[in-house]
């Protein structure tokens, strides 16, 4: 056991008796374990104390992040509509999986936005801890700030993305209205099962160093079960009952449903999951919040080896 103080004196014990233990001194003066985690209220009101430190640090990592590119923060914007364009060719053109879908492109558009949104929040997160290991060590401030604070940095490439989302989804013919209202909560719920996704692949990417190299196989796979560039209840019509339910589970695809149901009219409720609001509702809070005790119970391991 470590304590916060290298030495301290005691009395020196009755000739024969054993000497006392360092958690018997500790108790004795008062010390605590270097480092230990803090109990779960403690470590929330942690981390609102560094809310200040934690914005900022995601607002200086999304400027940073293209700075050595000559088109600089475009390429925020630039990388989903390139994926997006190379889809629609294979997908759309090639493919044909545009069959059952009225306004593909803003259907196509819509899903790689939102779907780049949790897939940049994992990579981040499986590198949150492992990447910044010198920073872990040498300062002490509660963990979960930085998968927190890179969640953060893709929230707001999205939010810079959807100006041009919006625009596209305008000159593909749909008309703003009251449903376009819908994106926020959709994307609040979005942005807390990003949050608790990333604090989960944050710690398993801390002691697991391959994972960043096999996630993107992962995720791939995620995105190809998504509904991204195809109708799922379009190409899932004749499926077994039991495919349909976990189709409708999947918490990519209900939170691309719910984003193409507030800003495109031709994707109706028909074409949502069952209780599309309280799958996506469950998702936030189970992912949110198991996510956050998942990553809390090992916060005094975390750089150490």
């Amino acid at each position: 056991m470590s304590l916060d103080i290298e030495s301290s004196s005691a009395a020196p014990a009755p000739p024969g008796a054993p000497a006392p233990t360092s958690a018997e001194l500790a108790a004795v003066y008062g010390l605590s374990v270097s480092g230990a985690r803090p109990s779960l209220g403690a470590y929330v009101r942690q981390l609102w104390g560094r809310r200040h430190f934690i914005t900022s640090y995601a607002t200086a990592r999304a400027s940073a992040q293209y700075t050595q590119a000559r088109l600089g923060q475009l390429w925020q914007v630039l990388t989903p509509l390139l994926n997006a364009a190379v889809y629609y060719l294979i997908f759309g053109l090639l493919l044909g999986t545009d069959r059952g879908v009225d306004n593909y492109i803003a259907f196509l558009v819509t899903g790689i936005f939102v779907y780049t949104f949790t897939q940049s929040s994992v990579m981040a997160g499986v590198r949150a801890i492992s990447g910044n290991l010198g920073l872990v060590r040498a300062l002490h401030f509660p963990r979960a700030s930085l998968p927190i604070a890179f969640t953060l940095v893709q929230l707001q490439q999205l939010l810079m993305s959807m100006l041009v989302l919006l625009s596209i989804v305008l000159m593909t013919g749909e008309v703003p209205g009251p449903s376009w209202l819908l994106a926020v909560p959709a994307l609040v719920l979005q942005s807390v099962f990003n949050a608790g996704l990333a604090l989960v692949m944050a710690r398993l990417g801390s002691k697991m160093t391959d994972l960043a190299q096999l996630m993107p196989f992962i995720l791939r796979t995620w995105m190809y079960a998504s509904g991204v560039m195809y109708s799922i209840s379009h190409f899932a019509a004749h499926a077994p009952h039991a495919v349909k339910i976990l189709l409708g589970l999947n918490p990519a695809a209900v939170y691309i449903d719910l984003m193409r149901f507030a800003l495109i009219d031709s994707f109706t409720s028909a074409q949502l999951p069952p209780h599309v609001w309280a799958v996506a509702l469950g998702w936030a809070l189970v992912m949110g919040v198991g996510g956050f005790v998942y990553f809390w119970k090992a916060e005094e391991r975390y750089g150490r080896g």
